[in-house]
């Protein structure tokens, strides 16, 4: 009776320990620049919560090429705190007209996966 007791006592203490986990909210996951210059490159911040029990650690985030660069909150996040993912879209000699361009953001969340999307026109400069 007591081996059986002390299972369900374990197995009690792991499933509770294996249910906390870290889960991040962002604040939004797109953003339009607008119209804009080539000469003028474009940043925006994507602020995000950890809204989980367990210290929140953001392992990757990359772009879809390029000309779009991401950077982020290498430090944990502890539960309740909050980080950013900045990212920069520079257009200099590149496709002029409206794109789209995907950050894709890897961490230990439940939701491990995160896209951040972003558009805009890049306008050439006038010579």
């Amino acid at each position: 009776m007591k081996k059986i007791l002390l299972l369900i006592v374990l197995f009690a203490a792991g499933f509770s320990a294996a249910s906390a986990q870290a889960v991040i909210k962002f604040d939004k996951t797109s953003h339009n620049f607008g119209t804009f210059k080539e000469s003028q490159p474009q940043q925006v911040d994507f602020n995000f919560t950890n809204t989980g029990d367990k210290p929140l650690i953001i392992q990757q985030a990359f772009s879809s090429c390029g000309c779009t660069v991401p950077s982020f909150t290498d430090k944990p996040i502890a539960p309740g705190e909050s980080g950013k993912v900045t990212v920069v879209f520079n257009g200099k000699n590149k496709f002029h007209g409206p794109f789209k361009k995907v950050v894709t953001v890897h961490s230990n969340a439940t939701n491990k996966v995160v896209r951040l999307y972003l558009q805009g026109v890049n306008e050439a400069d006038k010579k």
